[in-house]
């Protein structure tokens, strides 16, 4: 977390015990779209500090794994483990943790910025291709996933290639995203049939 005085979710995440301000972002994302229900399985890829895991596991107290480059501290009733999530590896080991297929896959992973805004918008387009990737190989049907992107020309190819995936798409800002930031989440409920979806 980024320090900030006036960062009124910084102070927040500290007083309540979340690893980072996103913890917010998803309570909200969760409160307008019911994403996450009780006993789902969630998978978090690029999951590093772990707030998004800290919500996920309380709104589904059942099986939450968290996916990242580095390692991420133990959260009580989270397994998480290192892994690339561009790498097909990555995502067989999901589904041996996860045998009964995902309810949820989530991901709110950033490239490291470089200060080149086309160049770094096409490495987050690219995270979100991975992300979907493992969405289309791990949920059940009828499945969620929500994934972060950073706006920008390419924006809108990815975003059709989710509206083609699930029967229900939808963008959103949650109130807990910085004013200045340039990120979206892209919310797609409701797997369309394995056998129907496109490469």
């Amino acid at each position: 977390m980024v320090k900030n005085p006036k960062d009124y979710y910084y102070w927040r995440a500290k007083k309540e015990g979340y690893r980072s301000r996103a913890a917010y972002k998803l309570q909200q994302l969760n409160e307008r779209y019911d994403i996450i229900k009780r006993a789902d399985t969630v998978v978090d890829l690029g999951a590093s500090p772990g707030g998004w895991l800290q919500v996920a596991a309380k709104l589904s107290g059942s099986v939450v794994v968290g996916v990242d480059l580095v390692d991420i501290q133990p959260i009580p009733g989270v397994v998480s483990f290192r892994g690339d999530i561009r790498q097909q590896r990555t995502i067989e080991k999901i589904k041996l943790l996860t045998k009964d297929g995902v309810d949820v896959v989530l991901c709110d992973a950033s490239p490291n910025l470089s200060g080149n805004w086309n160049y770094d918008h096409a490495r987050s387009i690219d995270l979100c291709d991975s992300a979907l990737k493992c969405a289309k190989q791990t949920l059940k049907p009828g499945g969620n996933f929500v994934v972060k992107a950073f706006q920008g020309d390419m924006f809108l190819r990815f975003l059709n290639k989710v509206k083609r995936t699930f029967g229900t798409v939808k963008a959103y800002s949650p109130q807990a995203s910085r004013k200045e930031s340039a990120e979206v989440y892209i919310v797609g409920k409701n797997i369309i049939q394995k056998s129907n979806l496109p490469p």
